[in-house]
């Protein structure tokens, strides 16, 4: 499996100068800028409160905008994006609503528009690093899973590449600070497995002079509106 770096694939995929693109699950909104940069018109939908007010007090890059809203229910008009990117979100949409989370990415798209999706498999270093306190096998499955069903939202696969990216992290107490801030059951289980969880950093990564590296299998797809 190549290695390589998820926005230099998303670079290599997509044509972004002037594309009016639509970030859903924008966190903090790092790669709506980073898109904004590239020459996309970008917004970030993001449905916490916390993670849109980091958003919005960086200061903008260039053509990037965000809104309240869920994958489920975007806040956009019929056929007015070029591109809509699920970038790491995918999975948090629950299984009743990723069906929905297709088909509203169908309807904001022009026709010949692209839904980007690229996400982590349940499997790889990162992976079992994380799985004690944050076990995500069900949900990447079931993100996998739906994407077969596409067509029926008159989304087609054009093109998908496996690959590894590296996750990265400074040091032990960085890694407890990412996964820790997912939510208080995690942040539990954490806590009790701290001593195991330490012994793990030290197996599964690769330490050089900038940290530590965790290899993550990512899976893309690009999927055409028809």
């Amino acid at each position: 499996m190549e290695q390589r770096n998820s926005t230099d694939v998303i670079e290599e995929f997509l044509d972004l100068e002037n594309a009016v693109a639509i970030d859903v699950g924008c966190g903090n909104g790092w790669l709506t800028r980073w898109l904004a940069g590239l020459g996309a018109h970008v917004t970030g939908i993001e449905v916490s409160p916390r993670q849109l007010a980091k958003a919005r007090s960086t200061q903008s890059v260039a053509d990037e905008s965000y809104m309240t809203g869920l994958a489920e229910e975007l806040p956009l008009r019929n056929r007015s994006a070029d591109v809509v990117i699920f970038f790491n979100s995918l999975h948090h949409v629950d299984a009743v609503g990723l069906p929905k989370a297709l088909k509203e990415a169908s309807r904001v798209l022009k026709h010949g528009g692209v839904l980007y999706v690229s996400e982590p498999l349940p499997e790889g270093p990162y992976f079992q690093l994380m799985k004690p306190a944050h076990d995500e096998t069900v949900v990447r499955r079931r993100a996998q899973e739906i994407l077969r069903h596409a067509p029926e939202f008159g989304l087609l696969l054009e093109r998908q590449l496996t690959h590894l990216d590296s996750i990265k992290f400074k040091d032990f107490q960085a890694f407890h600070d990412r996964i820790t801030s997912i939510n208080p059951e995690t942040r539990a289980r954490f806590d009790d497995q701290e001593q195991e969880f330490r012994v793990r950093f030290e197996s599964l990564g690769e330490k050089d002079d900038g940290g530590w590296s965790f290899d993550q299998p990512m899976r893309v797809a690009v999927l055409r509106r028809s």
